[in-house]
């Protein structure tokens, strides 16, 4: 984390906290059943290591990872502890949730700042929600794809869900991946691409505000 903050610095990039449930195994891709309070106490310990490694630095967002993430998408109880949490440890803090999701509307609710996401390298159920990793398909690896869906979405607020529908997904925020082969080389290229197409690449602070 101490590194991550480190780059992020650097290079002038918002930090963001990426809490998980605590499955260190599985890498936070396994769901856990954790009662609305121990999810509340899990990111707002995650969330607080990470702040802990940035002193004097300002948190920009935070952002669920693996089965956290998938479930606060299915779960309304889910999603408003960690809401919640992320509330409570700082209320400026950006929240980044699927886009068009019920997460989405609890967290305005709640007043939050919100980012809606998207992403451009997992395919989409025609209802919006991700595909599980276990699914063939669920995992998009080619860049001229990756980046042709970035697209679609930026400009068009389109996205091509699995089974082949076109369907309506407005966002803030297209996630890549870190940990796929060739990240690096495909967010660059998404992004000469959306630059090329006359999408403006706004940093994340600037973009969200208040409900």
């Amino acid at each position: 984390m101490a590194r991550t903050v480190a780059l992020a610095v650097d290079h002038q990039v918002g930090i963001g906290a990426h809490p998980a449930y605590p499955d260190l195994a599985g890498f936070g891709r396994r769901n856990m059943d954790l009662t609305p309070v121990e999810v509340r106490n899990a990111v707002t310990y995650q969330v607080g290591a990470l702040s802990a490694f940035a002193p004097g630095r300002k948190m920009q967002h935070v952002k669920p990872h693996g089965a956290l993430y998938n479930t606060a998408v299915k779960d309304p109880e889910v999603a408003s502890s960690v809401v919640s949490a992320i509330k409570e440890f700082d209320p400026e803090l950006i929240h980044v949730v699927l886009a068009g999701s019920r997460w989405e509307s609890i967290a305005r609710d709640e007043g939050v700042r919100v980012a809606r996401e998207c992403y451009a390298d997992r395919a989409v159920t025609a209802q919006g929600t991700l595909v599980p990793r276990s699914e063939p398909g669920a995992v998009v690896h080619e860049t001229d794809q990756i980046v042709e869906r970035s697209i679609k979405l930026a400009t068009q607020g389109k996205v091509i869900a699995v089974d082949g529908t076109e369907i309506d997904f407005s966002a803030d925020s297209i996630c890549l991946h870190g940990d796929t082969p060739g990240a690096v080389e495909t967010a660059a290229a998404v992004r000469g691409a959306l630059e090329d197409a006359g999408v403006k690449i706004t940093p994340m602070a600037k973009l969200v505000s208040g409900v």
